[in-house]
């Protein structure tokens, strides 16, 4: 079964995260400037096979769009264009930024480790895949 590749879409830098390929585990990809996205992208979907894209879509708490949004929007629709034989769905990732940060802080790294703002944008498109994969 092709992989899924979930996608925390951000102005500087995106994380990235991927299923295995029998969809079971979510784990974190890497963290790429987010001008090199699209290149990173085709260059793993050429080497692994991808059935689509799962990409978070910021969203204030009250449900109304957010300052990032109509980006992440404009993203999706490059994405589509670059990729036309795979699906793209999005979640809502309200709380990712928030439970990355206390994933992180649990896992006992040091404070400089948890600077790393790259780490945090792996962790954050981890948890927006393993949120799919628990609605299918």
């Amino acid at each position: 079964m092709p992989r899924v590749v979930a996608i925390d879409h951000g102005l500087k830098r995106s994380g990235l995260a991927v299923t295995d390929p029998l969809r079971i585990i979510a784990t974190a990809l890497d963290t790429v400037p987010t001008p090199e996205l699209f290149a990173y992208l085709k260059a793993y979907v050429a080497k692994e096979e991808v059935d689509g894209f799962v990409v978070g879509l910021p969203m204030h708490l009250d449900g109304r769009p957010t300052d990032a949004t109509p980006h992440v929007q404009e993203f999706i629709g490059h994405l589509r264009k670059a990729f036309p034989g795979k699906w793209v769905e999005t979640v809502d990732e309200r709380f990712t930024s928030r439970m990355a940060q206390q994933t992180l802080l649990a896992s006992g790294k040091g404070r400089m480790a948890r600077r790393d703002k790259g780490t945090l944008d792996r962790i954050s498109a981890t948890i927006i895949l393993q949120g799919w994969m628990s609605g299918q």
